[in-house]
């Protein structure tokens, strides 16, 4: 036992017996440095060892567990190994057990002893098997039993088997964690309040760590390893209520005054219906909005649901009450979008919209009843030189500190340390996964606590969003816009490839424009795949000569981009090959067909991205999937895209397939990765996880009650630096 009550994530590792400096060296692979970091190093399997086989009835090809006396020990070499080999026996009969290259072995043994061996059945070379003295088990595990009732960790029982690094072994690591065990167990602190453990059948946390390393038996196991899923849920879960209440405790945000001329104008040139999902999603925003406790909503989104006019509404409100509203994309394409759409939208009404990005900055000022056809931006081939662009970023700049910009549209640009703003009443951050939690921070940082809006157009499954935007308010925007035309979508194999090209062409003649995708932008050497850039010179030479084929990706510098993205917007390209840097943003109505090559390369929700880029317009448009994958995963997914159409029912799919660690960093979120827990396997506790959670919150927010004091140094210790929560 720990006598001096150290805290087990103080002490180091190479404490623990059986460790020292060289094998805590080893164990640091394994992200093991300390006594509480071995004890949650669990298993990532588990053995039954427990179920014990007289010799007589062991059978040849089987794993066997017996009980024997040693009989006798011999050791030698025959070609070029060492072999021990020793004979054990029970009432029944005799089984040797052989270890080649262990020579040592020979040492831990001697006649007489009692011993559990482990091990496959084997026959002896070509003799008969059905004769004992002619099978055995090969380098078995065993123990020496001194004491009748004696604890076995490696046979005997149900035994763990752990992730391991190059330098210890199965045993090794077992007896290591037995060890600390026996010390340091009664030291480990219980932090769940006895209420919600009691209320949840959940074992004592000292039983369940014990029992998830050494169970006794399955159901033990079971339980355990509820109790370890249902803290990780619990600890994350109040640090979002916790980061919720304080939001919504505090009444010192911009209360905004909803309605007047402005809004009404605004809504007077909306040029369609809105539906029912954004006049709700809407409503809910101009509530938050209205209050003095900042808003702090997540706006979620199927591809072509219709965010950008709901989070336009917000911002035309916030200017309508004297602020600034800020919209950061995470590129300068989706960018540009957001702010064309915008100033398109807006400058009628007189609101001065300003795009600011790292390379480009386009100022507009106020103008009332008339659009200029270009809308103040300069055309990407008369870009000004770079002292006339610093010019104009100064310029820029000094409309935003002085409030002559009224809504700033921007990327990361916006957070720089030289760009002040004079009175930011809201910020809107869309596609925010791809934006760390330092830099929301900063881009809030920018006002006095402003209203947050966040966005994203990739659907999240309810168990994602509950873990990690549960300190968020959400709205959903789960109908598409009268009159649009879901995109058909066809998976077809490398035989109708020319079919294919003649079907791109027909389309085009019509008047339409199409898309090609590729995972790569380059063929590498190793790669057999298509390439961006190859299958663009061979569009343009040989396959498409008749038409305007342009080229995207992500090594284009962004006035490249920009300046190809306005050709295929005017319709000068027709036909753009691109990589997914046209993911998210790009509203081109005019495009029926998209080609997706090696679509077996992408994840589920990444290809409903893609297909969302068409379809935008009334006409039927078409989504081709070309692969002859033989990979059953990919083939799930390439079937699940052409018999969904819903963006919520792929990403739950997507979840299925591939797991939350592959949808959504959960470092970009500022919060740990679950390590135990499953969203898919685990919905159930973590659903009352939450909720005891935000009780427990509700009741005592800053966790000051003695009963809590112990989860309030655990939620302390794991998230006061992941986190802007501080605890």
């Amino acid at each position: 036992m720990n006598s001096n009550k150290q805290p087990l994530n103080d002490i180091p590792v190479r404490y623990v017996k059986g460790v020292g400096p060289v094998r805590a060296e080893i164990l640091a692979r394994l992200d093991i440095g300390t006594v509480e970091d071995l004890l949650y190093h669990f298993p990532r399997r588990y053995e039954d060892r427990s179920h014990f086989n007289t010799i007589n009835k062991v059978k040849v090809g089987e794993y066997a567990t017996i009980k024997a006396e040693v009989l006798t020990l011999s050791g030698h070499r025959g070609r070029g190994k060492a072999i021990f080999k020793m004979a054990v026996g029970d009432e029944t009969g005799v089984i040797h057990a052989v270890w080649f290259n262990q020579p040592y072995m020979q040492k831990l043994f001697k006649s007489g002893d009692k011993v559990v061996l482990y091990g496959k059945v084997q026959p002896v070379g070509l003799g008969k098997i059905e004769r004992y003295k002619d099978i055995q088990i090969t380098n078995p595990e065993f123990e020496i039993i001194k004491d009748e009732g004696e604890e076995m960790i490696h046979t005997g029982r149900i035994v763990p088997i752990y992730p391991l690094t190059e330098g210890i072994s199965q045993r090794g690591l077992r007896s290591v964690v037995k060890n600390l065990l026996d010390k340091y167990l009664e030291d480990v602190a219980e932090f769940l309040p006895d209420d919600i453990r009691a209320r949840n059948k959940l074992p004592e946390l000292k039983q369940a760590l014990f029992n998830i390393h050494f169970p006794a038996s399955e159901e033990l196991r079971k339980l355990a390893y509820e109790r370890i899923v249902f803290d990780e849920f619990f600890v994350l879960q109040v640090t979002l209520a916790r980061r919720k209440a304080r939001i919504k405790g505090s009444d010192n945000g911009v209360a905004h005054k909803v309605g007047g001329e402005l809004l009404g104008s605004f809504k007077a040139v909306i040029p369609f219906k809105l539906t029912d999902a954004q006049e709700k999603a809407i409503a809910d925003i101009e509530k938050d909005m209205a209050s003095k406790k900042p808003m702090n909503r997540l706006l979620e989104g199927d591809v072509g649901s219709g965010k950008t006019i709901v989070a336009a509404h917000a911002l035309v409100l916030t200017v309508s009450n004297g602020h600034q509203g800020a919209l950061m994309a995470p590129t300068e394409i989706l960018a540009q979008q957001h702010f064309m759409n915008l100033n398109r939208l807006l400058s009628p009404l007189g609101i001065n919209v300003v795009l600011l990005t790292g390379s480009v900055i386009d100022k507009v000022p106020p103008q009332r009843g008339k659009v200029p056809p270009e809308q103040g931006k300069v055309p990407p081939h008369m870009v000004p030189p770079q002292r006339e662009r610093d010019e104009a970023r100064e310029e820029a700049k000094r409309m935003i500190e002085e409030g002559r910009a009224n809504i700033i549209v921007g990327t990361h640009a916006l957070i720089q340390e030289d760009v002040k703003f004079k009175n930011l009443g809201l910020a809107v951050i869309d596609e925010q996964h791809k934006f760390g939690v330092d830099q929301r921070v900063r881009l809030k940082q920018k006002g006095f606590n402003p209203d947050m809006l966040f966005m994203t157009a990739t659907p999240i499954p309810r168990t994602l969003a509950m873990t990690l935007y549960g300190d968020l308010d959400l709205s959903v925007l789960d109908e598409m816009p009268k009159g649009r035309i879901p995109p058909k979508a066809y998976w077809v194999g490398e035989g109708r490839r020319e079919g294919i090209y003649k079907f791109i062409a027909q389309e085009v003649t019509g008047g339409t424009q199409a898309f090609i995708i590729y995972p790569l932008i380059e063929k590498g050497k190793k790669e057999d795949m298509k390439a961006a850039t190859d299958m663009y010179e061979k569009f343009k030479k040989e396959v498409f000569p008749q038409f305007k084929v342009g080229l995207i990706h992500g090594r284009l510098d962004n006035e490249e981009k920009e300046s190809v993205m306005a050709d295929f917007r005017s319709g000068k390209v027709q036909i753009l090959v691109s990589t997914t840097v046209i993911e998210v943003g790009i509203d081109n109505p005019n495009v029926s067909v998209m080609l997706i090559e090696n679509p077996e390369r992408f994840g589920l929700s990444q290809l409903h991205q893609l297909r969302g880029r068409i379809g935008r317009g009334n006409q039927r448009s078409y989504c081709i999937l070309l692969s002859d994958t033989e990979s059953e995963e990919a083939r799930k997914r390439l079937k699940a895209l052409i018999n969904m159409t819903s963006g919520f029912n792929i990403a739950e799919e997507d979840l299925q397939l591939r797991g939350p660690g592959e949808l959504f960093g959960t470092r970009q979120h500022g919060l740990p990765e679950l390590r135990y827990a499953n969203l898919v396997a685990n919905v159930r506790q973590l659903e009352i996880a939450r909720k005891e959670a935000f009780e427990l919150v509700n009741r005592d927010p800053e966790l000051k009650e003695p009963g809590h004091r112990q989860l309030k140094e655990i939620v302390r210790r794991k998230f006061a630096e992941k986190t802007e929560l501080k605890a």
